[in-house]
Protein backbone atom coordinates (compact mmCIF):
# COMPACT_ATOMS: atom_id res chain seq x y z
CA UNK A 1 0.00 0.00 0.00
CA UNK A 2 1.26 3.51 -0.83
CA UNK A 3 2.41 5.76 1.98
CA UNK A 4 0.77 9.01 0.85
CA UNK A 5 2.53 11.35 3.34
CA UNK A 6 5.88 9.98 2.19
CA UNK A 7 4.76 10.29 -1.44
CA UNK A 8 3.83 13.95 -0.91
CA UNK A 9 7.17 14.54 0.78
CA UNK A 10 8.96 12.93 -2.17
CA UNK A 11 7.06 15.07 -4.70
CA UNK A 12 7.78 18.22 -2.66
CA UNK A 13 11.49 17.37 -2.49
CA UNK A 14 11.56 16.60 -6.23
CA UNK A 15 9.98 19.94 -7.10
CA UNK A 16 12.49 21.83 -4.95
CA UNK A 17 15.31 19.84 -6.55
CA UNK A 18 14.05 20.78 -10.02
CA UNK A 19 13.92 24.42 -8.92
CA UNK A 20 17.50 24.28 -7.63
CA UNK A 21 18.65 22.62 -10.87
CA UNK A 22 16.87 25.29 -12.91
CA UNK A 23 18.61 28.06 -10.98
CA UNK A 24 21.99 26.32 -11.31
CA UNK A 25 21.65 25.95 -15.07
CA UNK A 26 20.69 29.63 -15.36
CA UNK A 27 23.39 30.94 -13.02
CA UNK A 28 25.16 33.04 -15.66
CA UNK A 29 21.88 34.73 -16.59
CA UNK A 30 21.21 35.45 -12.92
CA UNK A 31 24.61 37.08 -12.61
CA UNK A 32 23.83 39.32 -15.60
CA UNK A 33 20.47 40.29 -14.11
CA UNK A 34 21.92 41.13 -10.70
CA UNK A 35 24.66 43.21 -12.34
CA UNK A 36 22.03 45.01 -14.41
CA UNK A 37 19.80 45.76 -11.40
CA UNK A 38 22.77 47.27 -9.57
CA UNK A 39 23.15 49.81 -12.36
CA UNK A 40 19.60 51.13 -11.97
CA UNK A 41 18.24 53.69 -9.52
CA UNK A 42 17.75 51.84 -6.23
CA UNK A 43 14.45 53.48 -5.33
CA UNK A 44 12.77 52.80 -8.65
CA UNK A 45 14.03 49.19 -8.58
CA UNK A 46 12.58 48.89 -5.07
CA UNK A 47 9.30 50.36 -6.35
CA UNK A 48 9.21 47.74 -9.11
CA UNK A 49 9.79 45.00 -6.54
CA UNK A 50 6.99 46.34 -4.33
CA UNK A 51 4.64 46.44 -7.31
CA UNK A 52 5.51 42.79 -8.03
CA UNK A 53 4.60 41.92 -4.44
CA UNK A 54 1.33 43.75 -5.06
CA UNK A 55 0.77 41.52 -8.09
CA UNK A 56 0.81 38.45 -5.83
CA UNK A 57 -1.78 40.05 -3.56
CA UNK A 58 -4.02 40.78 -6.56
CA UNK A 59 -3.60 37.18 -7.77
CA UNK A 60 -4.75 36.10 -4.34
CA UNK A 61 -7.73 38.47 -4.55
CA UNK A 62 -8.74 36.97 -7.91
CA UNK A 63 -8.76 33.45 -6.48
CA UNK A 64 -10.50 34.60 -3.31
CA UNK A 65 -13.30 36.25 -5.29
CA UNK A 66 -13.67 33.22 -7.60
CA UNK A 67 -13.80 30.82 -4.66
CA UNK A 68 -16.44 33.06 -3.07
CA UNK A 69 -18.57 32.85 -6.23
CA UNK A 70 -18.38 29.04 -6.00
CA UNK A 71 -19.19 28.96 -2.29
CA UNK A 72 -15.66 28.37 -0.98
CA UNK A 73 -13.78 30.59 1.46
CA UNK A 74 -10.17 31.12 2.56
CA UNK A 75 -7.92 34.00 3.58
CA UNK A 76 -6.14 36.35 1.17
CA UNK A 77 -2.85 35.28 2.74
CA UNK A 78 -3.57 31.64 1.89
CA UNK A 79 -4.56 32.39 -1.71
CA UNK A 80 -1.47 34.56 -2.25
CA UNK A 81 0.71 31.69 -1.02
CA UNK A 82 -1.08 29.24 -3.30
CA UNK A 83 -0.74 31.57 -6.31
CA UNK A 84 3.00 32.03 -5.63
CA UNK A 85 3.49 28.26 -5.20
CA UNK A 86 1.59 27.54 -8.42
CA UNK A 87 3.85 30.00 -10.28
CA UNK A 88 6.93 28.20 -8.99
CA UNK A 89 5.61 24.73 -9.89
CA UNK A 90 4.59 25.85 -13.39
CA UNK A 91 8.12 27.10 -14.05
CA UNK A 92 10.14 24.13 -12.77
CA UNK A 93 7.89 21.32 -14.04
CA UNK A 94 7.07 20.81 -17.75
CA UNK A 95 3.35 20.42 -17.06
CA UNK A 96 1.75 23.03 -19.37
CA UNK A 97 0.23 24.77 -16.35
CA UNK A 98 -1.29 21.60 -14.89
CA UNK A 99 1.26 21.54 -12.07
CA UNK A 100 0.04 24.88 -10.79
CA UNK A 101 -3.57 23.69 -10.75
CA UNK A 102 -2.41 20.60 -8.82
CA UNK A 103 -1.26 22.90 -5.99
CA UNK A 104 -4.83 24.13 -5.54
CA UNK A 105 -6.31 20.65 -5.92
CA UNK A 106 -3.92 19.25 -3.30
CA UNK A 107 -4.93 22.04 -0.91
CA UNK A 108 -8.62 21.35 -1.61
CA UNK A 109 -8.28 17.64 -0.82
CA UNK A 110 -6.42 18.39 2.38
CA UNK A 111 -9.19 20.78 3.51
CA UNK A 112 -12.09 18.61 2.36
CA UNK A 113 -13.15 21.00 -0.42
CA UNK A 114 -14.70 20.04 -3.74
CA UNK A 115 -12.00 19.25 -6.30
CA UNK A 116 -14.47 20.09 -9.07
CA UNK A 117 -15.09 23.57 -7.66
CA UNK A 118 -11.38 24.25 -7.24
CA UNK A 119 -10.70 23.13 -10.81
CA UNK A 120 -13.49 25.40 -12.09
CA UNK A 121 -11.99 28.30 -10.13
CA UNK A 122 -8.56 27.63 -11.67
CA UNK A 123 -10.02 27.47 -15.20
CA UNK A 124 -11.95 30.69 -14.62
CA UNK A 125 -8.77 32.34 -13.34
CA UNK A 126 -6.98 31.48 -16.58
CA UNK A 127 -9.93 32.48 -18.74
CA UNK A 128 -10.39 35.89 -17.07
CA UNK A 129 -6.63 36.46 -17.26
CA UNK A 130 -6.75 35.77 -21.01
CA UNK A 131 -9.80 37.99 -21.50
CA UNK A 132 -8.12 40.89 -19.68
CA UNK A 133 -4.94 40.42 -21.68
CA UNK A 134 -6.82 40.23 -25.00
CA UNK A 135 -8.11 43.73 -24.33
CA UNK A 136 -4.57 44.93 -23.62
CA UNK A 137 -3.35 42.97 -26.65
CA UNK A 138 -5.81 44.75 -28.94
CA UNK A 139 -4.53 48.10 -27.67
CA UNK A 140 -0.90 47.02 -28.04
CA UNK A 141 -1.41 45.75 -31.60
CA UNK A 142 -3.10 49.05 -32.47
CA UNK A 143 -0.06 50.93 -31.17
CA UNK A 144 2.30 48.72 -33.18
CA UNK A 145 0.13 49.15 -36.28
CA UNK A 146 0.15 52.94 -35.98
CA UNK A 147 3.95 52.87 -35.67
CA UNK A 148 4.28 50.49 -38.65
CA UNK A 149 5.89 47.86 -36.40
CA UNK A 150 3.21 45.17 -36.64
CA UNK A 151 4.67 42.08 -38.32
CA UNK A 152 3.46 38.56 -39.16
CA UNK A 153 5.14 37.10 -36.04
CA UNK A 154 3.01 39.24 -33.74
CA UNK A 155 -0.13 38.47 -35.74
CA UNK A 156 0.49 34.71 -35.65
CA UNK A 157 1.23 34.77 -31.92
CA UNK A 158 -1.92 36.85 -31.35
CA UNK A 159 -3.93 34.29 -33.30
CA UNK A 160 -2.56 31.50 -31.12
CA UNK A 161 -3.39 33.53 -28.02
CA UNK A 162 -6.96 34.06 -29.21
CA UNK A 163 -7.32 30.35 -30.05
CA UNK A 164 -6.15 29.37 -26.54
CA UNK A 165 -8.63 31.75 -24.90
CA UNK A 166 -11.44 30.65 -27.22
CA UNK A 167 -10.69 26.98 -26.57
CA UNK A 168 -10.76 27.46 -22.81
CA UNK A 169 -13.95 29.52 -23.07
CA UNK A 170 -15.55 26.81 -25.21
CA UNK A 171 -14.70 24.14 -22.62
CA UNK A 172 -16.30 26.25 -19.89
CA UNK A 173 -19.37 26.75 -22.08
CA UNK A 174 -19.65 23.00 -22.75
CA UNK A 175 -19.47 22.26 -19.06
CA UNK A 176 -22.17 24.81 -18.29
CA UNK A 177 -24.47 23.12 -20.82
CA UNK A 178 -23.82 19.41 -20.40
CA UNK A 179 -21.52 17.22 -18.31
CA UNK A 180 -21.66 14.58 -21.04
CA UNK A 181 -20.48 17.03 -23.71
CA UNK A 182 -17.60 18.19 -21.53
CA UNK A 183 -16.72 14.58 -20.72
CA UNK A 184 -16.67 13.66 -24.40
CA UNK A 185 -14.41 16.64 -25.16
CA UNK A 186 -12.01 15.76 -22.34
CA UNK A 187 -12.01 12.08 -23.36
CA UNK A 188 -11.17 13.09 -26.95
CA UNK A 189 -8.28 15.20 -25.67
CA UNK A 190 -7.12 12.29 -23.52
CA UNK A 191 -7.16 9.95 -26.56
CA UNK A 192 -5.17 12.49 -28.59
CA UNK A 193 -2.54 12.86 -25.87
CA UNK A 194 -2.35 9.10 -25.37
CA UNK A 195 -1.67 8.58 -29.09
CA UNK A 196 1.12 11.16 -28.94
CA UNK A 197 2.90 9.70 -25.91
CA UNK A 198 2.20 5.98 -26.39
CA UNK A 199 5.29 5.41 -28.61
CA UNK A 200 7.38 6.65 -25.66
CA UNK A 201 5.48 5.31 -22.63
CA UNK A 202 3.98 2.18 -24.29
CA UNK A 203 0.78 2.72 -22.26
CA UNK A 204 -2.08 5.18 -21.89
CA UNK A 205 -1.02 8.31 -20.06
CA UNK A 206 -4.56 9.63 -19.34
CA UNK A 207 -7.74 7.76 -18.45
CA UNK A 208 -10.82 8.43 -20.58
CA UNK A 209 -13.03 7.09 -17.80
CA UNK A 210 -11.48 9.55 -15.36
CA UNK A 211 -12.08 12.34 -17.89
CA UNK A 212 -15.84 11.64 -17.81
CA UNK A 213 -15.83 11.44 -14.00
CA UNK A 214 -13.90 14.69 -13.79
CA UNK A 215 -16.38 16.39 -16.14
CA UNK A 216 -19.30 15.37 -13.93
CA UNK A 217 -17.48 16.77 -10.87
CA UNK A 218 -17.18 20.15 -12.61
CA UNK A 219 -20.53 20.25 -14.40
CA UNK A 220 -22.72 21.18 -11.42
CA UNK A 221 -20.63 24.23 -10.60
CA UNK A 222 -20.27 25.25 -14.25
CA UNK A 223 -24.04 25.02 -14.75
CA UNK A 224 -24.54 27.50 -11.93
CA UNK A 225 -22.26 30.06 -13.57
CA UNK A 226 -24.83 31.57 -15.97
CA UNK A 227 -26.72 32.72 -12.88
CA UNK A 228 -23.52 34.19 -11.41
CA UNK A 229 -21.95 35.89 -14.44
CA UNK A 230 -22.56 39.26 -12.81
CA UNK A 231 -20.44 38.11 -9.84
CA UNK A 232 -17.47 37.55 -12.16
CA UNK A 233 -17.11 41.30 -12.75
CA UNK A 234 -14.98 41.66 -9.59
CA UNK A 235 -12.39 38.96 -10.45
CA UNK A 236 -12.32 40.36 -14.01
CA UNK A 237 -11.51 43.83 -12.66
CA UNK A 238 -8.75 42.29 -10.54
CA UNK A 239 -7.42 40.59 -13.70
CA UNK A 240 -7.18 43.98 -15.40
CA UNK A 241 -5.46 45.31 -12.27
CA UNK A 242 -2.85 42.54 -12.47
CA UNK A 243 -1.95 43.63 -16.01
CA UNK A 244 -1.76 47.25 -14.90
CA UNK A 245 0.63 46.25 -12.11
CA UNK A 246 2.94 44.40 -14.52
CA UNK A 247 2.98 47.47 -16.75
CA UNK A 248 3.79 49.45 -13.61
CA UNK A 249 6.84 47.22 -13.08
CA UNK A 250 7.99 47.94 -16.64
CA UNK A 251 7.39 51.66 -16.16
CA UNK A 252 9.47 51.64 -12.95
CA UNK A 253 12.31 49.84 -14.74
CA UNK A 254 12.32 52.48 -17.49
CA UNK A 255 12.55 55.18 -14.83
CA UNK A 256 15.26 53.29 -12.94
CA UNK A 257 17.52 53.43 -16.00
CA UNK A 258 16.37 56.92 -17.06
CA UNK A 259 15.26 55.71 -20.49
CA UNK A 260 12.76 58.01 -22.27
CA UNK A 261 9.38 56.40 -22.86
CA UNK A 262 5.79 57.05 -23.83
CA UNK A 263 2.56 55.33 -22.88
CA UNK A 264 2.70 53.53 -26.22
CA UNK A 265 6.19 52.23 -25.45
CA UNK A 266 5.09 50.77 -22.11
CA UNK A 267 1.89 49.20 -23.45
CA UNK A 268 3.53 47.90 -26.63
CA UNK A 269 6.56 46.48 -24.82
CA UNK A 270 4.44 44.80 -22.16
CA UNK A 271 2.02 43.40 -24.74
CA UNK A 272 4.73 41.65 -26.75
CA UNK A 273 6.54 40.28 -23.70
CA UNK A 274 3.36 38.90 -22.12
CA UNK A 275 2.07 37.56 -25.43
CA UNK A 276 5.16 35.42 -25.99
CA UNK A 277 5.19 34.45 -22.31
CA UNK A 278 1.81 32.76 -22.90
CA UNK A 279 2.28 31.26 -26.37
CA UNK A 280 5.89 30.19 -25.81
CA UNK A 281 6.50 26.42 -25.66
CA UNK A 282 8.88 26.97 -22.73
CA UNK A 283 7.67 27.56 -19.14
CA UNK A 284 6.92 31.27 -18.61
CA UNK A 285 8.62 32.04 -21.92
CA UNK A 286 12.13 31.15 -20.71
CA UNK A 287 14.63 31.93 -23.48
CA UNK A 288 11.87 33.29 -25.75
CA UNK A 289 10.80 36.47 -23.98
CA UNK A 290 14.45 37.39 -23.37
CA UNK A 291 15.01 37.32 -27.13
CA UNK A 292 11.74 38.89 -28.29
CA UNK A 293 11.35 41.73 -25.80
CA UNK A 294 14.53 43.65 -26.75
CA UNK A 295 13.48 43.44 -30.41
CA UNK A 296 10.02 44.78 -29.53
CA UNK A 297 11.42 47.64 -27.46
CA UNK A 298 13.94 48.45 -30.16
CA UNK A 299 11.14 48.69 -32.73
CA UNK A 300 9.44 51.14 -30.34
CA UNK A 301 12.43 53.50 -30.64
CA UNK A 302 14.28 52.31 -27.53
CA UNK A 303 18.06 52.09 -28.16
CA UNK A 304 19.19 48.47 -28.39
CA UNK A 305 21.63 48.53 -25.44
CA UNK A 306 19.00 50.10 -23.20
CA UNK A 307 16.33 47.66 -24.46
CA UNK A 308 18.55 44.76 -23.36
CA UNK A 309 19.08 46.34 -19.91
CA UNK A 310 15.35 46.89 -19.44
CA UNK A 311 14.56 43.33 -20.53
CA UNK A 312 17.05 41.83 -18.08
CA UNK A 313 15.79 43.98 -15.20
CA UNK A 314 12.12 43.39 -16.03
CA UNK A 315 12.55 39.62 -16.29
CA UNK A 316 14.59 39.61 -13.11
CA UNK A 317 11.69 41.17 -11.21
CA UNK A 318 8.73 39.49 -12.94
CA UNK A 319 10.27 36.03 -13.47
CA UNK A 320 13.16 35.32 -11.11
CA UNK A 321 11.71 37.11 -8.09
CA UNK A 322 8.39 35.18 -8.34
CA UNK A 323 10.40 31.98 -8.77
CA UNK A 324 12.21 32.64 -5.48
CA UNK A 325 9.06 33.75 -3.68
CA UNK A 326 7.20 30.73 -5.02
CA UNK A 327 9.79 28.36 -3.58
CA UNK A 328 9.44 30.06 -0.18
CA UNK A 329 5.62 29.96 -0.42
CA UNK A 330 5.69 26.25 -1.29
CA UNK A 331 7.86 25.61 1.74
CA UNK A 332 5.52 27.61 4.00
CA UNK A 333 2.50 25.63 2.71
CA UNK A 334 4.33 22.37 3.32
CA UNK A 335 5.05 23.40 6.92
CA UNK A 336 1.40 24.34 7.43
CA UNK A 337 0.38 20.86 6.23
CA UNK A 338 2.48 19.34 9.00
Amino acid sequence: MYNFPNMRKFIFTLILFLGAAFVYLSFSELESILHTLQQGNFWFILLAVMIQFGWFLVAGLIFQSLYHVLGLEATLYKFSLLAASATFVNIVTPSAGVGGVAVFISDARRNGQSVGKVTVASMLYLFLDYVAFLVVLALGLLILFRRNDLGPTELIASGVMFAIAAGLGFMLYLGSRSAESLGNALAWMARLINRMVKPFLHRDYLSETRAHEFAHEMATDLKSLPEKYYSLRIPLLYSFASKALLMGVLLSVFMAFQVPFSAGTIIGGFTISYLFLIVSPTPSGVGIVEGVMPLALSSLQVPWSEAVLITLAYRGITFWLPLALGAVALRVLEREKK
